[in-house]
């Protein structure tokens, strides 16, 4: 017949931090803060993530530590892809790719809306991203 262990629970009176018996040693009882947001990181959050991991090894490792990474990819992706449509939107126009010239040629406006958003999304990496 096994012994059941009784679970045991002491608090440091000078941290305050809860300790559980647990087969002859006391393991604290840490708990990480929730996320302030969660969901699945986009496209740009991943480029942020990369950059971040390869480039700014201590701030990545602090937000991972305080468990804030994952939020601050959501918004730097959020905040990249509003920049993006408006960018599109802004520069589109002002070089007159609209849907007149997307009814007389195709190919052209599909060509030039690619041109747009490469430059863009240069323009984004360069501002956000990699900042």
């Amino acid at each position: 017949m096994k012994n059941k262990e009784l679970k045991q629970t002491i608090i440091d009176e000078r941290t305050g931090i809860e300790y559980n018996l647990v087969n002859g040693y006391y393991i604290p009882n840490i708990v990480l803060p929730k996320p302030r947001r969660t969901g699945n990181v986009g496209k740009y959050g991943r480029m942020r993530a990369r950059y971040l991991r390869e480039n700014k090894k201590v701030e990545y490792s602090l937000m991972l530590i305080e468990n804030e990474l994952t939020s601050h990819l959501l918004d730097i992706d959020d905040i990249c892809r509003e920049r993006v449509d408006l960018l599109v939107k802004q520069i589109a126009e002002k070089e007159n790719v609209n849907e007149e010239l997307k009814a007389q040629n195709q190919l052209e406006w599909v060509a030039r809306m690619n041109n747009i958003k490469n430059r863009v999304e240069e323009i984004i990496i360069n501002e956000i991203i990699n900042v």
